[in-house]
């Protein structure tokens, strides 16, 4: 099951901001790669930064943009750990100040102590207007340990970054980590081999979502496994997790090897968005395990989406290899209103979502920076906003939608600031309890020396 899948369908009337194809935008004058790259970066941290909820300092769920007060109070768990990253990364850059930037993780840090709790998981949803939990869906009204281990690679990146710092910057870097340390990762066993997803005080096990592999969901057993205070041992990752060898998969897909499969029902891979969300802070590069190298997973999932797309078996208008990238993202329902679906080859729609593309720099960065240019020099008046490239858009229906979702501009932002410098996966590698982590799963990584 996919984090974001469960969210309830947003509809509206009618077409959303329809595009005329034949004359999509004024042309932008071309910018340089790095300049490119520089400036999407930079407007997507406004995400996190100019638009974050004012009482928390959290990430909104979603913004509209025709409708900006809609949810503003509902902060997301998993959003806002793509988005401590993405402060670090804006601090590092010097989009906000050093100083700007330790207040703003002060409050936010100050808010998930008081925030409501599950055995150390924060839920899905957070009221940011007083940390109580609002329910994501009926029975999933308590912890959220998927999400609460996104929002712990975040913290994990910030205690890193300002540990070695000034008085209140090691302040900072303490506050984190003892807020991390808060998570009871092996409770969330359920006394079985396997971790559960959710935990509710009302509807305890409920949910019934074990993680099984392969989704997005491989952070969540190296956060478990790395914890110094409620870690879990390797037997739920190699006989949950990978299901005993059941997660390998013998499919190729545009002739890749597919290495993985889901459950044994994903023959072409699944959404994007599964070899970004665990690999923010994780780095593939060189870095293998008992089952697969993890560089040849992502990359092998990337190429073989690009690929489809330029194949473009159904005919959509303007996917090619500078308009593709399928993701669970907003998308166009058949009746054009207005919903949430989780793109890719065996659900193509004729809706790329951008986050798809960007977030992939690190894996085709070339194929990436060609929708880049595309989306920015001639569709900006129909991609582009206040917060970076909107959520999804469709030269086959003249349809774009005016809004972000955390979970989508996080990725992004991130795996931008990889692509340059590495910055978020080497403090998140190098942190010494990821590295015995990894280590007691049967990782090793010639990169950083394990």
């Amino acid at each position: 099951m996919d984090c974001s899948s469960s969210e309830p369908t947003k509809s509206t009337s009618g077409p959303e901001n329809p595009t005329n194809p034949e004359n999509p935008t004024v042309p932008e004058t071309p910018l340089s790669d790095e300049a490119l790259l520089d400036l999407v970066e930079k407007q997507t941290f406004k995400y996190f930064w100019d638009f974050a909820q004012t009482n928390s300092g959290m990430a909104r769920e979603r913004y509209h943009i025709d409708d900006p007060s809609n949810d503003q109070n509902i902060v997301t768990t998993g959003g806002s750990g793509f988005g401590l990253m993405a402060l670090v990364a804006g601090i590092e850059r010097g989009y906000v100040s050093r100083a700007e930037g330790i207040a703003r993780l002060n409050k936010i840090a100050d808010f998930l102590v008081s925030a409501d709790r599950f055995h150390g998981a924060w839920p899905h949803w957070i009221n940011g207007t007083n940390g109580h939990v609002i329910p994501f869906g009926t029975k999933d009204n308590g912890g959220d340990l998927v999400e609460t281990s996104f929002l712990t690679v975040g913290m994990i990146a910030i205690r890193e970054y300002f540990k070695n710092g000034t008085a209140d910057e090691l302040a900072l870097s303490q506050k984190y980590d003892a807020l991390w340390k808060g998570v009871d990762w092996d409770w969330y066993r359920n006394n079985q081999d396997v971790l559960y997803w959710h935990w509710s005080p009302e509807y305890q096990w409920e949910m019934n979502f074990p993680l099984e592999g392969y989704n997005e969901c491989l952070i969540t057993y190296v956060m478990a496994a790395a914890s110094p205070t409620h870690p879990i041992t390797a037997s739920p990752y190699h006989n949950g997790w990978a299901r005993g060898g059941g997660i390998l998969s013998g499919a190729a897909y545009y002739g890749l090897p597919l290495i993985f499969k889901h459950n044994g029902a994903e023959a072409t891979g699944g959404p994007l968005f599964w070899s970004h969300y665990s690999y923010l802070g994780l780095d593939p590069n060189q870095l293998n395990d008992a089952y697969a190298n993890y560089w040849d997973v992502n990359y092998n999932h990337n190429r073989s989406q690009y690929l489809y797309c330029v194949d473009n078996p159904n005919g959509h208008a303007g996917y090619g290899p500078n308009y593709w990238g399928l993701t669970a993202s907003y998308s166009r329902n058949n009746d054009g209103s207005v919903g949430y679906d989780a793109h890719m080859p065996s659900n193509d729609k004729g809706v790329i979502s951008p986050t798809a593309a960007v977030s992939s720099l690190v894996y085709l960065p070339q194929e990436s920076l060609k929708v880049m240019h595309n989306l920015y020099e001639n569709y900006k008046t129909q991609s582009w906003g206040v917060a970076g490239f909107y959520d999804a858009h469709s030269i086959q229906y003249n349809w774009n939608a005016r809004r972000y979702l955390a979970i989508d501009q996080g990725p992004q932002a991130v795996m931008i600031e990889n692509y340059r410098s590495g910055l978020l996966w080497n403090l998140f590698m190098n942190a010494p309890e990821i590295k015995q982590g990894l280590i007691s799963l049967g990782f090793h990584s010639g990169k950083y020396g394990f």
